[in-house]
């Protein structure tokens, strides 16, 4: 295993700065924090994805298949072991598309494209059935308004007498944090602000 797993770490050294992690019992390779490839014992595999994954079965590449203690996944990373021993035309072109493909996946699985409002901190479907209600229906309509500009929204929806609470809410999910986060300072900002 260890002259599979360093033969294939040299390999990947092409491919720029990689981290390494424990993953599914194996090593699992990342770039960007995208896991793209996995060594578990003598075997290498690489992540598929779209129209990749078919190319990767019309090589004959087998699913890799994870045994837990009660169970098994089966995830979309698929042997390449007996293509990297043969030194296979074309392999350098496949741990690269795995690598892009797993990057651009994080990429979206990160970005505010993906995110319903409820994905925020602080937030949980109540609330973001509130903020539709106050005519806020999107992530990006969110980001593009002040936490007080929201918070007067609300207000105008639900009545007044809305807990205080919401607008740190607010501000913590546009900033990244859970709303305790933040100091007394930006709390009574905010206040003022409203």
């Amino acid at each position: 295993m260890l002259e599979v797993k360093s033969g294939f770490v040299e390999y990947l050294s092409q491919f720029g700065d990689t981290e390494k992690r424990s993953m599914f019992g194996g090593t699992g390779f990342f770039v960007n924090g995208a896991m793209f490839a996995l060594v578990k014992e003598d075997r290498i595999y690489l992540r598929g994805g779209a129209e990749f994954t078919e190319n990767l079965i019309a090589k004959e590449c087998k699913k890799f298949v994870h045994v837990k203690k009660s169970s098994t996944a089966i995830v979309n990373y698929f042997d390449i072991t007996e293509l990297y021993e043969k030194d296979e035309t074309g392999l350098h072109a496949m741990v690269q598309k795995s690598l892009n493909n797993s990057v651009s996946e994080k990429e979206y699985r990160d970005s505010k494209l993906n995110k319903r409002l409820r994905d925020l901190p602080n937030f949980r479907l109540t609330i973001e059935r509130m903020l539709k209600k106050a005519g806020i229906e999107d992530v990006d309509t969110f980001f593009s308004m002040t936490p007080e500009e929201i918070f007067r929204k609300v207000q105008e929806a639900h009545g007044y007498s809305v807990d205080i609470k919401l607008l740190w809410m607010f501000a913590g999910a546009q900033t990244g944090k859970h709303w305790t986060l933040l100091s007394e300072d930006i709390k009574q900002q905010l206040l003022q602000a409203v």
